[in-house]
């Protein structure tokens, strides 16, 4: 299939629209006006923009105003029922408002299946959706170091690529939903680190190690991680301050261990995921 542009994308032509800016979406927003992008914003509460404002974003009252003036429109929100409101309500939703062409790019890490949902009520409208969750945190947001695990239409998700650049890098998995199936995956095998690594620090505090001595000792071996460079330092430092919230994780791990997909006869074991939900 063709792009759904003939131009490529590019900061002086190409209308941004984001919904979603708490610690992640902030952060990935300031990435694109930095990058001299045009953005549009929609906020259930506006005072919480007033940051992004300033950096020359402008507000619309609805996700369907917001769309209506947007080419491409990311979300980035807490969960899939935020996804499923925001996106496919009416009159006031997003693909409601979204012209022929247009493309909205789901980040929030949400369900396979809603993901499926989103791309058909798009193709129903002449629009694309490309569900594509990341991995990495605050820092990566920040950063623009971020992992971004992307399902849809492989053509759309590179003609998206200048602007998955400006966020960090992105990896094409497959059809509708399979960003989605990433993520996933990719939280069963984080959390799992976190846990270690959370109770390896503990273990070397109580058996009186230098835990920095600890940390740089054992991150090129086998226990190194991408969990340990990102919390490592800031662990040690007993610096809490959420780079993600602990819900969210949750609500991940849920999906992987709780939901069966349609169609699905077989039903996969994660024990070791189970336990860190529950932790």
């Amino acid at each position: 299939m063709n792009t759904p542009y003939p131009k490529p994308i590019n900061p002086s032509e190409t209308r941004i629209g984001w919904i979603g800016i708490g610690v992640m979406g902030s952060a990935m927003a300031s990435r694109l006006i930095s990058a001299g992008y045009s953005l549009t914003l929609y906020a259930r509460t506006p005072s919480k923009s007033l940051h992004l404002q300033s950096l020359g974003a402008q507000l619309a009252p609805f996700p369907s105003s917001l769309a209506q003036s947007s080419d491409v429109v990311f979300t980035m929100l807490g969960h899939p029922p935020d996804v499923r409101q925001i996106v496919l309500d009416t009159p006031a939703g997003l693909l409601a408002g979204l012209k022929p062409g247009g493309v909205v790019v789901d980040h929030t890490s949400s369900h396979p299946i809603l993901a499926k949902e989103i791309f058909a009520a798009a193709h129903e409208k002449g629009c694309w959706a490309v569900d594509a969750p990341v991995s990495g945190g605050d820092i990566g947001a920040r950063d623009g170091k971020l992992a971004i695990y992307a399902g849809g239409d492989s053509d759309v998700v590179k003609w998206l690529s200048p602007l998955f650049d400006v966020m960090g890098r992105v990896t094409y998995m497959g059809s509708a939903g399979c960003g989605q199936k990433c993520k996933i995956a990719n939280q069963i095998t984080g959390g799992a680190n976190l846990v270690g690594l959370s109770e390896g620090l503990v273990f070397a505090e109580k058996a009186r190690l230098d835990v920095r001595k600890f940390l740089e000792a054992v991150r090129g071996g086998a226990a190194g991680s991408m969990a340990m460079e990102l919390f490592g330092e800031r662990m040690v430092g007993r610096d809490f301050r959420p780079g993600v919230f602990a819900e969210y994780a949750v609500k991940d791990l849920g999906m992987g261990v709780d939901v069966v997909e349609e169609g699905d006869e077989d039903v996969v074991m994660l024990p070791g995921a189970a336990l860190t939900k529950q932790l």
